[in-house]
């Protein structure tokens, strides 16, 4: 057979097609336009009068309520107050779930020690104890990072003893296959394969982290997103009061979206993140 039949008779490769960035904006764009459309129909029947403002502000009203609170400074005042909070009983928090989760996950006589006791715990409301930390540690700091820390904590753990005790029995017998002790086999077998659960979990404790941010921050704060939106609550300005809700939705976002880079770049070596942008 000749080359160029050769050549003829074998299938042409197409160049892998490159995605069209018109198209991946386009879809990006839909995804703003029912929220788009909520706002415009909540500012037209704010004009028209069918709900009272005082009640429900427009949103213009809580653009210029923020756009006033960002100028007189209050605002960025009362934003960092809130994020050393979140951030002290976050670390807290990263702490005690990850070492109960290594040490339950890890070894059966750990899980026997602390999982059944956990758990009850976890049951519990944290929010119910309340007027308990009130009582222990009084209305100050403490308490407010004590609610962020212990209702972020509980997350963590579960979702790390979790991924340790699912780790594919197979994946445990070829790292002793190749000569791997106990410590070399939980390094480089056991806690990449748990990884992707504890980054989980770690995505729902930031959640949580913020929901008992709110709730710390009405117990006898003086600063703080959660006094600001108290603050506004008794001379009822419900503008002041959704510009709160509406950083709490933004931190809550954000965070979020810190922990999906940091999976991406974390968990690259799987094959469903590989050529993700």
């Amino acid at each position: 057979m000749s080359g160029q039949s050769l050549g003829a008779s074998l299938p042409l490769r197409r160049a892998p097609s490159r995605p069209d960035l018109g198209a991946l904006r386009l879809d990006r764009a839909r995804r703003f336009v029912v929220p788009v459309l909520l706002i415009l129909l909540w500012q037209a029947g704010a004009e028209a009068g069918l709900f009272s403002i005082r009640l429900l502000a427009p949103p213009s009203a809580i653009l210029a309520a923020a756009w006033q609170l960002i100028l007189s400074g209050e605002l960025l005042h009362h934003l960092l107050v809130s994020l050393r909070r979140v951030a002290i009983g976050l670390a807290i928090a990263l702490g005690a779930g990850v070492s109960l989760g290594l040490v339950a996950g890890l070894s059966r006589l750990g899980e026997d020690a602390l999982d059944a006791t956990l758990q009850m715990l976890r049951a519990l409301p944290f929010l119910a104890l309340v007027p308990l930390l009130i009582l222990w540690l009084g209305i100050g700091e403490a308490t407010k990072i004590a609610l962020v820390a212990l209702g972020a904590t509980f997350p963590i753990y579960l979702t790390l003893f979790g991924g340790i005790r699912s780790v594919d029995p197979k994946l445990l017998e070829a790292g002793r296959v190749f000569g791997l002790d106990r410590a070399a086999l939980i390094r480089h077998v056991v806690l990449p394969a748990a990884l992707p659960q504890a980054l989980v979990g770690l995505r729902y404790a930031l959640g949580t982290a913020w929901l008992s941010l709110v709730v710390g921050e009405q117990i006898n704060a003086t600063a703080g997103i959660g006094y600001l939106v108290m603050d506004a609550r008794e001379f009822l300005r419900t503008d002041i009061i959704l510009v709160g809700l509406l950083v709490y939705a933004l931190l809550g976002l954000g965070a979020d979206q810190l922990v999906r880079v940091i999976e991406r770049r974390a968990l690259a070596w799987r094959p469903s993140l590989v050529g993700e942008g």
